[in-house]
């Protein structure tokens, strides 16, 4: 691992032939359950007689339909003025208009440093213009003249209004022709910085939201071990004196990131400016892809991350050769405001109200509206649907239903590569109790299937690429998950759910104030709690003893290192301590690293590095999700006291860490798994 990493996170699943020890990972952050009604409002008094309209000038453009008003940059395609209701201007003013509301990717030539790439238009052009709806578009094509200074890139920047509608959409198109310069993207997204003083109270849940600190807030404040997170040392609030501020403890799952934003809480008439995603088919690395939100940067910032290497590291950078041709359409997303005059006692009026357009705008997916040929309606899609069912002959010997099965279509690979694509499109769905699953609105094109089910270790693909045609309605039938099995359990630790959430999860050091919100959240988003290991264990590692710990008390939820002075860290060795009997010296059983000798010079098993996503620091309960299977010969064990020793190698600094999923260990087998 390089320097400046910061952390690692790793799942792992550990097998023993015979026996087997299995360690997966992932998380389940709800970050936008559900209740409330829909916000009544009175904006009929807004909307003008002849609906949407336009006005084009030589250095700006303004959308308007009565409700929000809209300028940008002309032919740049830049946010620079929001308005809703009659409102000032929503966007942070004491910026300048290059750094209020904008797309931006980061990229690199292969080896080089990284650049910032606001992906400005050089021309700019009426789609359509009439009075239900004005679609806009900034294009900018690449040329090898620009060198460096910009990605290379064909740009389609649109903007669409529609009647009646109190928000507006963003989608873009990127393109890449054959021929052209290698690079990497390592991010791409969509940034909002709202007034600073208007703005200061975010929501993402119903549980996950909270007053927020100022900008001015973190630099009269701490920088702690990396530069997002900050002790808050003399806030303009003093209920956050204490406290930390870091953008990352606001991360969401994929799956879960379906709308956030900020509530201009102390205002007469609060409003609301909300970030809705109404799809995932666009963002990179599948359902459990974590990213930011919203977080208090220069402004309010809100964001709509589509492309990142967060919690997962460079293998979701997009890397392109020379030779690759590749076109994406990124979005449409929706901008949406609201307001309400009790929303100062009652923000949650607000946030109500933004989760009911929140689905509003899902079940409309895909839109009829934009007018780019390369974003395809419903009746250029097709579906696929079927039954799940897992066969694990240890559970039951005949096969039973995919409850709550993640099912999705990704581009073609291995099982498990979806977690790692970035340049296609993916389409998951959660199955019903019975493991029935339909996915529609798909993409045409060719797709594996994959699947992974809740407490079960290991992940489905289907033995067959599935091609998807326009209109066509694809049922399969026999969809059976064999998960990984040698043989039957004879212990278990942990869940096996992808997350490290079910662990011993400490309080933040008392040094630190308790990162607060609405209500009781998931613990782990704290900071610092790597380092209360060595506040638990001083001196001795984990020693966890099947029968009598409990991995809900005694498995701590990441392996890491231990300080033993400024800058020097240590590895440490944890130990699972079993008893057998009638040990089969001729079978084969399965685990992983060292077996009944800690000072063996070449351990049984070694994963090697992985990870490489900084999921700990980053206030993360996992990233990616590895499985091994390691198989072990009955002569490595022996009657009685048997013991597993863990270790996490790596020691050069606080974030060399690894977070276990779910750990078993099974009897004798004829085989070893592969």
């Amino acid at each position: 691992m390089g320097k400046g990493e910061v952390g690692r996170w790793q799942k792992l699943i550990v097998w023993c032939l015979g026996m087997e020890l299995a360690l997966p990972f992932f998380s389940l952050i709800n970050c936008s359950p559900l209740h409330g009604r829909a916000l009544e409002e009175n904006i009929q008094g807004f909307l003008p007689a002849n609906g949407v309209q336009l006005l084009q000038q030589k250095q700006q453009v303004v959308m308007n339909n009565g409700i929000v008003s809209l300028n940008l940059t002309n032919p740049g395609g830049l946010v620079t003025d929001i308005r809703y209701k009659g409102s000032d201007n929503l966007l942070e003013t004491q910026n300048g208009e290059d750094n209020r509301g904008y797309w931006d990717v980061t990229w690199n030539k292969p080896g080089g440093k990284d650049n910032l790439d606001k992906l400005l238009g050089t021309s700019y052009k009426v789609i359509v213009q009439n009075i239900d709806q004005i679609e806009i578009s900034f294009i900018s094509t690449w040329d090898v003249k620009v060198g460096n200074a910009k990605a290379p890139l064909n740009v389609d920047k649109r903007f669409v209004m529609l009647r009646d509608s109190p928000g507006f959409y963003m989608y873009t198109v990127l393109e890449r022709l054959k021929g052209w310069p290698a690079f990497d993207i390592q991010e791409g997204r969509i940034v909002f910085k709202l007034q600073e003083n208007k703005f200061h109270f975010m929501a993402m849940s119903d549980k996950r939201q909270r007053i927020m600190p100022m900008p001015s807030d973190r630099e009269t404040g701490s920088v702690l071990e990396y530069r997002e997170a900050v002790l808050l040392t003399n806030p303009t609030n003093p209920t956050l004196k204490g406290e930390v501020d870091d953008k990352y403890l606001y991360s969401c799952d994929n799956k879960d990131n379906k709308v956030h934003g900020w509530i201009s809480i102390n205002d007469p008439v609060p409003i609301g400016v909300w970030m809705i995603t109404p799809s995932n088919e666009f963002r990179t690395g599948g359902p459990l892809k974590q990213d930011l939100t919203s977080h208090v940067g220069i402004g309010a910032a809100m964001l709509s991350m589509f492309i990142s290497t967060h919690y997962a590291g460079e293998d979701l950078a997009l890397k392109f050769q020379s030779d690759e041709y590749w076109k994406k359409v990124f979005g449409p997303v929706y901008v949406y405001f609201n307001s309400h005059v009790r929303g100062k006692k009652h923000p949650s009026l607000l946030w109500n109200d933004a989760k009911q357009r929140m689905l509003k705008e899902t079940t409309s997916w895909p839109y009829n509206f934009p007018l780019s040929k390369d974003f395809l309606k419903s009746n250029q899609r097709g579906a696929v649907s079927g039954q799940l069912l897992v066969h694990d002959w240890f559970i039951n010997k005949n096969p039973l239903a995919g409850a709550s099965a993640y099912v999705g279509l990704a581009p073609p690979g291995a099982a498990r590569s979806w977690q790692t694509e970035s340049k296609g499109y993916q389409f998951w769905r959660q199955a019903d109790p019975k493991g029935n699953f339909v996915i529609n609105n798909v993409v045409p094109g060719t797709y594996s299937l994959f699947a992974w089910v809740p407490g079960t270790i290991g992940d489905y693909k289907h033995a067959s690429d599935i091609t998807i045609k326009p209109g066509s309605n694809i049922k399969l039938r026999n969809v059976v998950f064999e998960p990984p099995r040698a043989g039957p359990t004879l212990w278990e630790i942990g869940i096996a759910d992808r997350t490290a959430a079910e662990f011993f999860i400490p309080d933040p050091s008392p040094s630190i104030k308790i990162h607060q919100y609405k209500n009781t959240v998931d613990k782990f988003r704290q900071y610092g709690l790597w380092a209360r290991y060595k506040d638990l264990y001083p001196n001795n590692d984990l020693v966890y003893t099947i029968g009598r710990s409990d991995y809900r008390k005694d498995w701590f939820f990441a392996h890491v290192t231990r300080k033993v002075g400024t800058g020097v860290f240590e590895s440490t060795t944890w130990q699972i301590k079993f008893d057998l009997k009638n040990v089969n010296k001729g079978a084969p059983y399965t685990l992983q690293v060292r077996f009944n000798d800690p000072n063996l010079v070449v351990p049984d098993f070694r994963t090697g590095q992985i990870g490489k996503d900084n999921a700990v620091a980053r206030h993360g309960i996992h990233g990616l999700y590895y499985l091994y299977s390691i198989c072990i010969t009955g002569s490595r064990l022996v009657n009685g006291s048997n013991t597993i020793f863990l270790t996490q190698a790596r020691n050069t600094g606080p974030f060399r860490e690894i977070m276990y999923d779910y750990l078993r260990f099974e009897g004798p087998s004829p085989t070893c798994p592969r």
